[in-house]
């Protein structure tokens, strides 16, 4: 056998060349083969996989759960719940027009704050149960002098539906925590989505979008806060978000690129 110098050389079962790229990612590389197919492990690992995609996008919202990690992480803010016009899951996946728009009947409490906060289900509920008190409370932490509309749970939502929420509550700055779509490496990606002036019609490049929370193999609470914040205080002093607010860290200008 020779190693990833064309050197001859004789490796042991814990001598593997590939082992330092796999444990630098996530990614599925260095996966071996048996004959011309995958070793048996590689291939039940693929299996489990997608078998937990598939799971993430199928889970319904459990609101009870939330609201106990909420309660948990000491988020002390009222919680409501709305849902999209997409009746059930099926419709949701199928339509995802509805899953933009409150459904008809929804009632919210009218007010005027700096900040709404919706945790969405998206494609991965698990996401927002497993990581969005946690983000949420981190968030709080670092907004001292915000005021901060009721908590929205929503159900069978896409990120658009925080701007009519956003617009109902008042709040001159909707962040959507939605359940990203699942990959083969990541079933409980969460994503921030933040929209300044929020109301139905905005475009998607009037968002900015922070990816990927999800400790310990994504970002942390706390990283993902503070760079949430920064964009937070950076778009009210610009008076708008997306393109022409630039992410440059946690230290953001306030000025547009």
């Amino acid at each position: 056998m020779t190693d990833l110098q064309g050197r001859s050389r004789d490796f042991g079962p814990s001598d593997d060349p590939w082992a330092v790229l796999r444990d630098a990612t996530r990614a599925r590389v260095a996966l071996g083969r048996a004959g011309d197919g995958l070793p048996t492990s590689r291939e039940l690992e693929f299996r489990a996989a997608h078998a937990a995609a598939r799971d993430a996008v199928h889970t319904a919202l459990d609101a009870d759960r939330v609201r106990a990690a909420l309660t948990g992480a000491r988020v002390g803010l009222d919680v409501l719940e709305v849902h999209s016009q997409a009746p059930d899951r099926a419709t949701y996946l199928q339509r995802p027009d509805l899953g933009r728009r409150l459904a008809p009947d929804t009632e919210l409490p009218g007010g005027a704050y700096d900040l709404a906060l919706v945790l969405a289900d998206g494609l991965s509920p698990r996401a927002v149960h497993e990581h969005a008190a946690g983000t949420v409370a981190a968030v709080l932490d670092r907004l001292p002098g915000w005021s901060v509309a009721p908590l929205v749970l929503a159900h069978q939502a896409r990120v658009a539906l925080g701007d009519p929420v956003g617009e109902a509550l008042g709040a001159g700055i909707v962040v959507v925590a939605v359940g990203e779509r699942p990959g083969l490496s990541s079933a409980d990606s969460l994503g921030l989505y933040l929209t300044h002036g929020p109301r139905p019609g905005r475009a998607d490049s009037e968002r900015n979008c922070i990816s990927n929370v999800r400790p310990p193999h994504g970002l942390g609470y706390a990283q993902a806060a503070d760079t949430l914040v920064a964009l937070l205080q950076a778009s009210r002093q610009l008076g708008a978000s997306g393109v022409v607010l630039k992410d440059e860290g946690t230290t953001l200008p306030p000025g547009a690129g």
